[in-house]
């Protein structure tokens, strides 16, 4: 069900493969959607991972409703810890990870793109938090929405249950770049281009400060900013590329 696929550029491509279902997760998929992108993780040359859905219609469309409405109770205490692992899991990934939204995106897949750390939609994929519906109310990394999108917008989705098209999602900050199908790769690789020009080992930082912003005070992220770019001063990477940064300015210069 799981698909996972590196290029040499150090660009991890995982997909949920399970079109005939709306590429919905049951605890053995999640299960393994946590472990592949936990292994993919531990790359030391990783520099990107990209999480996408399987076909044209659907990202990650919830959990398995069939497969819950017959979940005694182990089960049901796993289901949602297993939601939690495979966040967690694309929250700890040291390298951006990229929803690549193409089409639903529900519940446990609502969660899902929202740990990831920038959200590319085709201007056909529909949004949803539709627990509720179900007797359950949203939980786990559904609590990620209101930085997202503010208190108002999350209340609206966890209370009504409601999709709302790429539209209302991008235009409440729920997703950041919006394309036709046909185009939403080239949106994905222009993120992915950008990324790969900046210095991996400071990409890698920056994702751990973003980490720590989300967790400290603003004094203390401060403070913890200012200990990240010290270290980063003097590496070879940051002389490397600020080398080559002066080396174009004086060939551009005029004269």
């Amino acid at each position: 069900m799981i698909e996972a696929a590196r290029d040499d550029r150090g660009v991890v491509t995982i997909t949920v493969n399970n079109p005939a279902q709306r590429n919905a997760l049951g605890n053995g998929g999640k299960r393994e959607l946590a472990e592949t992108i936990e292994r993919v993780a531990r790359d030391p040359d990783l520099r990107v991972v990209i999480l996408t859905g399987a076909g044209d219609t659907s990202f990650i469309g919830g959990a398995n409703i069939s497969e819950m409405s017959t979940f005694v109770r182990h089960e049901s205490d796993e289901g949602p810890s297993l939601t939690h692992r495979v966040c967690e899991a694309v929250r700890r990934t040291p390298v951006p990870v990229i929803a690549r939204v193409n089409g639903w995106c529900l519940g446990a897949g609502l969660e899902i793109a929202a740990s990831c750390d920038m959200r590319a939609a085709a201007d056909t994929a529909r949004f949803g938090m539709p627990e509720v519906l179900f007797g359950l109310p949203s939980g786990m990394e559904a609590c990620l929405l209101p930085q997202l999108i503010g208190w108002g917008k999350s209340r609206e989705l966890v209370f009504t249950g409601r999709h709302i098209d790429c539209a209302e999602a991008a235009s409440c900050g729920l997703v950041e770049r919006v394309a036709a199908p046909a185009d939403l790769d080239q949106a994905v690789e222009a993120w992915v281009t950008d990324i790969l020009r900046a210095g991996p080992n400071a990409i890698r930082a920056q994702k751990e400060l973003i980490r720590d912003w989300e967790r400290m005070s603003i004094a203390d992220a401060v403070q913890q900013g200012i200990r990240a770019v010290a270290a980063a001063h003097g590496t070879e990477e940051a002389k490397r590329l600020m080398g080559a940064f002066m080396a174009r300015k004086k060939t551009r210069a005029p004269g």
